[in-house]
């Protein structure tokens, strides 16, 4: 399903449909990337938010402003504990492009969901020309340029792996192998870099040597994404 509404206005609608189904419940938040400042819209009075990320220097040292989380960790993301069926709501936003087995990642990010509950991602499409560009720009010179290509106060430089789950292909093929139903979908230009000239004249000079086939008109997919109450789902 194709969503054209903004990304904020999408995830808000969402939880407050989901939160309306179970009146009178604490609705329980899994934050999976918290080292980033892109918080949910949330009723704190009746809501637990649990943050975890990877444990690297940007992350750890971005984790003092985050006030919004009841508790959090930081730790390689295959072995971080998440318990099974604990979370209404699981929030990824900008980590699995910076991350090795994604896929592996994502499948024990989704077990922590309780069945019926949704996994909203965030994801900077690898098949963007914004992705493209990211991905081809050596560590040494992203790190170099980092502080004049984007606003201040940017959490980063964060690692650039941008695997195949990286993109909507890739989240459409894991989806289907797994049972998961991805009910809404919107694209969305909010990369750092992507906001100054140099950011917009590379993507455009991206897009018109790949005839188009790396686009400069987004940079980032957001997605909905729900697991079935089907107990013979494969994740379930």
């Amino acid at each position: 399903m194709q969503s054209t509404a903004t990304r904020s206005d999408l995830f808000t609608r969402r939880i407050r449909e989901h939160r309306t189904d179970r009146p009178g419940r604490r609705l329980d938040v899994l934050i999976a990337g918290c080292g980033l400042p892109d918080p949910l819209d949330l009723d704190r009075a009746r809501v637990r938010v649990v943050g975890i990320d990877e444990d690297i220097p940007a992350v750890r040292s971005a984790m003092a402003s985050r006030t919004d989380l009841d508790s959090w960790a930081l730790g390689d993301l295959r072995t971080v504990p998440v318990p099974p069926r604990a979370f209404d709501i699981v929030y990824v936003p900008f980590l699995l492009e910076r991350i090795r087995h994604p896929e592996l990642v994502l499948d024990r990010l989704l077990a922590g969901l309780r069945p019926g509950g949704l996994a909203m991602l965030r994801i900077r499409d690898r098949a963007s020309a914004y992705g493209m560009c990211v991905r081809m720009t050596p560590s040494p010179l992203r790190r170099l340029l980092w502080r004049r290509l984007v606003p201040a106060g940017t959490v980063g430089p964060l690692p650039a792996v941008y695997g195949e789950a990286t993109s909507r292909e890739g989240v459409h093929s894991f989806c289907l192998a797994r049972g998961l139903i991805v009910t809404d979908e919107v694209l969305e230009s909010s990369g750092p870099a992507a906001s100054g000239p140099l950011g917009r004249v590379a993507c455009s000079a991206v897009q018109t040597a790949s005839a188009g086939r790396f686009p400069a008109s987004h940079d980032t997919i957001g997605m909905i994404v729900r697991k079935p109450h089907n107990h013979f789902a494969r994740l379930i």
